[in-house]
């Protein structure tokens, strides 16, 4: 499953102020996730957190381009491009 990066924000829309609503994440929590981020990064790791900006709480995160192990990490939401679930989700 592959999950397009959707920016969060209070914005101007022909006049009106329009919100958007905050990720529906909870189905992928607990998930191992693979995240793409903007200069071209890829980390993979298990999603423990989120909140409305999409910023994300990985626990075992790995760089996945360096090999390198990230321990538990933040994600800041708009360095995200896109994400993708590694393991089924439950029914």
């Amino acid at each position: 499953i592959i999950i397009a990066h959707v920016r969060l924000f209070y914005g101007l829309c022909c006049g009106m102020q329009v919100k958007i609503q905050p990720p529906e994440l909870k189905a992928f929590m607990d998930k191992k996730l693979s995240i793409e981020l903007n200069a071209r990064r890829h980390v993979t790791g298990v999603l423990r957190g989120f909140d409305q900006f999409m910023n994300l709480v990985l626990d075992a995160a790995v760089d996945e381009k360096a090999k390198v192990d990230l321990g538990m990490i933040v994600i800041r939401g708009n360095s995200i491009q896109t994400m993708e679930v590694l393991e089924p989700l439950d029914a």
